[in-house]
């Protein structure tokens, strides 16, 4: 179970927080959308959720456990049980790397050199990347390639839990429904929880098990509503 209750997160203690007394809860296997305008917020918790982001008030928790480190900070078992995907790739993605090398990071980082050969195509062939592409650089690829690339680098340490921050707002309608695809088979399979943030509400509701709107889950009653209701669901 991926928790998080009452957070309140900024980037600068002097200026109003970016998120303030946001909770939600993800259960593994289930797929949850957050549904928001943008500006509001729900990216900055996305980066909490994935453990990239310490909040400022407000607890995580995973599989019962609290998280008392960030970032670098977290153990590497908490680290390399989320996945992430951002919204815009060429942002995220190393300009000097090939997409072999993008996808390979995360195994180079954890000491898994050795399964580069055999992982990295075969994500590749999963999100549906030629040969050909891997060896070019993000410039000289488009921006859907590309998140492919980002997606396969998100996968390619078999995360426990994926975090989607608008995976798909800068692509077209087939790239968005072949991503979606392989993230949906990879929860089949491995059982992974999800959340993903956006402002697509057709999208996201055809996607996730259930959708969030953001002012539900920065309201502590319509929150515990809401949560109520979910429970009931399953009484």
């Amino acid at each position: 179970m991926l928790e998080l209750r009452a957070i309140t997160a900024g980037y600068d203690r002097r200026s109003a927080p970016v998120v303030r007394d946001a909770t939600l809860t993800i259960a593994p296997g289930e797929a949850v959308g957050l549904l928001g305008p943008s500006g509001c917020g729900k990216s900055t918790l996305a980066r909490v959720a994935a453990l990239l982001h310490r909040p400022d008030a407000g607890t995580v928790t995973v599989d019962g456990t609290p998280v008392r480190h960030f970032r670098h900070r977290a153990p590497r078992s908490l680290r390399t049980a989320f996945g992430v995907v951002f919204q815009q790739p060429r942002l995220s993605a190393d300009p000097r790397l090939s997409l072999t090398d993008l996808i390979a990071e995360p195994l180079r980082a954890t000491g898994r050199r050795d399964t580069v050969p055999d992982r990295v195509p075969e994500l590749a062939s999963t999100v549906g990347l030629t040969p050909d592409l891997l060896t070019r650089r993000p410039h000289e690829v488009s921006d859907g390639q590309l998140q492919r690339a980002c997606l396969a680098r998100a996968l390619v340490l078999r995360p426990r839990w994926l975090i989607c921050d608008e995976m798909t707002a800068m692509l077209d309608a087939s790239t968005t429904a072949a991503l979606v695809a392989v993230v949906e088979a990879y929860r089949t399979e491995t059982g992974a929880g999800l959340l993903t943030v956006g402002h697509d509400q057709t999208l996201l509701t055809h996607w996730c098990d259930r959708t969030l709107h953001w002012n539900t889950v920065t309201s502590p009653e319509k929150g515990a509503a809401a949560e109520r209701a979910r429970q009931g669901e399953f009484a």
